[in-house]
């Protein structure tokens, strides 16, 4: 699940990244206004794929480790369907 997000992570963001390099060096020759806009796509990207990326997924818990006590982890292994 992390290698996904991750995988969408960074094709999104090189997506950014080529939309403001060929805004500014190819489309900008023949159309400004498209090189402003395309500019615009570019910087909504990231915040975007900084949502997508630390999202939880419906099977993820909401803490990160084990409480390290057996009962409450069975409790709540009981709870999360793992039995």
């Amino acid at each position: 699940m992390y290698a996904r997000r991750r995988h969408v992570y960074f094709a999104m963001m090189g997506t950014c990244v080529v939309l403001f390099v060929l805004a500014w060096s190819v489309v900008r020759l023949w159309s400004v206004p498209a090189a402003v806009v395309m500019c615009l796509v570019a910087m909504v990207i990231p915040p975007v794929a900084a949502i997508m990326a630390n999202r939880r997924g419906p099977d993820d818990r909401w803490w990160d480790d084990p409480s390290g006590d057996p009962q409450s982890d069975k409790w709540w292994d009981e709870l999360d369907g793992k039995k």
